[in-house]
């Protein structure tokens, strides 16, 4: 074991990738000599060449068309959004060709691309630098959507995601990026896209993924000396998401409240209400509830904490849950 910050061990996690097939490349803005802008690349060009750390023209659509041609030649590209605001001048790319070239060529063509991109709030960034997209890309047919939320989480399903001969849109929580925790490069990790437990409990769930899972912890020990025995569910991946365990943790608590940075409407909170209702219906003792940003874009950064969730907020929707 070994203690990094969640950066750290992306980091350690693309090397390892790098060091073991010489079909990975990295791609994008300043990700060779700088490091990237939040250092994630750092120390890569260097040991492994311009040739497999490459620094990219500021063209994101450019970026991702040229993976795609990567990925048809045999090669495992690896794209780094710089911002999250910052994916859209691609998306056309995404969505209408890396999501459907398997489909089209009725299975022929594999697209192994990863796309990273650093999302959510709570580092004071300007417009365009704090948005939440993973909603588009979980509705799109064709992409996997993951959401790492620890370093353990980091350093293995960069991993995982690079071996996918299926594109992914790699999520990573930019304000957690400085947060140490610990890190076993040895032990097998949990399939990329299974949901963890990451505390149990008894009274209700609290469902969630990325930046939240760290604040839903903190509320369910706040909880705990109420009282209350909250159990804390990360999703960690939300295309395809893990339904077995989701349903095994409500079918035990009986409530579910889902928690996440995204806008409220058409999010993945909507989705997981849906089929909460759908299979539960008669086994939940209160609706499923949803704590969320709300429905305008992220604000200016002096206001930004009374956007996200927060703990507070989510408390307060554990007791209107458990009050019915």
């Amino acid at each position: 074991m070994t203690t990094m910050t969640l950066g750290k061990a992306l980091n350690s996690g693309l090397r390892r990738a790098l060091d073991a097939d010489p079909k990975v490349l990295l791609c994008g803005e300043d990700i060779g000599k700088l490091g990237g802008v939040f250092r994630i690349t750092e120390g890569l060009q260097k040991d492994f060449g311009e040739h497999r750390v490459i620094d990219s023209p500021l063209a994101e659509s450019g970026i991702i068309g040229t993976s795609i041609g990567m990925a048809l030649r045999g090669y495992r590209p690896v794209i780094e959004i710089q911002f999250d605001g910052f994916v859209f001048p691609g998306f056309d790319q995404i969505v209408t060709q890396l999501a459907k070239f398997h489909f089209r060529s009725h299975g022929r063509s594999r697209m192994p691309v990863v796309i990273r991109i650093p999302f959510g709030g709570g580092i004071g960034a300007i417009e365009h630098h704090s948005e939440s997209p993973e909603a588009y890309f979980s509705h799109t047919p064709g992409l996997k959507v993951v959401a790492c939320s620890t370093a353990q989480d980091a350093y293995w399903m960069i991993q995982q995601a690079i071996a996918s001969d299926d594109p992914v849109i790699f999520l990573e929580p930019k304000r957690r990026y400085h947060e140490k925790s610990e890190v076993d490069t040895e032990r097998v990790p949990m399939a990329l896209h299974q949901a963890a437990v990451r505390r149990h409990g008894s009274d209700i769930t609290l469902l969630t993924y990325g930046p939240m899972v760290k604040t839903c912890l903190e509320a369910a020990t706040i909880a705990a000396e109420e009282g209350t025995s909250i159990e804390v569910v990360d999703l960690r991946t939300l295309s395809p998401m893990d339904m077995v365990t989701i349903f095994e943790s409500v079918r035990r608590t009986k409530r579910a409240v889902v928690v996440h940075e995204a806008q409220r409407s058409f999010a993945v909170g909507a989705e997981l209400s849906a089929r909460l209702t759908e299979e539960l219906f008669y086994v939940m003792e209160s609706p499923v509830l949803r704590v969320t940003a709300y429905d305008t874009p992220y604000p200016m950064s002096r206001v930004e904490s009374e956007y996200l969730p927060s703990v507070d907020r989510i408390l307060g929707t554990v007791d209107d849950s458990l009050a019915y």
